[in-house]
């Protein structure tokens, strides 16, 4: 079963505040700056309500909606994953690490090989 999930565009005002939202975010970054000679608790203050601000905005439009469905339904998602055992997580850890392992080993016999054809061929090498 599949669902059907429509995309609408967003509105002009939806718009309009994202546009805000990313004005007043950059004010903030701006503040920063321009509070150059003030103690840097104010500077990161600046930073940190625009962000805010910023976030508040967006999160009345469409965007800050479909967010929100988004992470609601990604929650529910992350419900229905079978989550391995301790056993099963500890015995797929060790199988990876001997493979690794074994790979490790495998390719360093495989560049002595041919560094050994290699000098064998071409005379050169040490």
């Amino acid at each position: 079963m599949t669902d059907d999930i429509k995309v609408q565009d967003a509105g002009t005002a939806d718009k309009v505040k994202l546009a805000v939202a990313i004005v007043i975010a950059l004010a903030g970054v701006a503040g920063y700056y321009a509070l150059a000679d003030q103690a840097i608790w104010l500077r990161w203050v600046a930073v940190v309500v625009g962000l805010v601000v910023a976030a508040a905005i967006v999160a009345f439009s469409r965007y800050g909606t479909e967010f929100r469905r988004f992470v609601e339904l990604a929650r529910i998602e992350l419900r229905k994953v079978t989550w391995p055992t301790r056993d099963e997580t500890l015995k797929t850890t060790a199988v990876v690490f001997v493979f690794v392992a074994l790979a490790g080993v495998f390719f360093w016999v495989l560049d002595l090989v041919l560094a050994w054809a290699t000098r064998t061929l071409t005379g050169t090498g040490g």
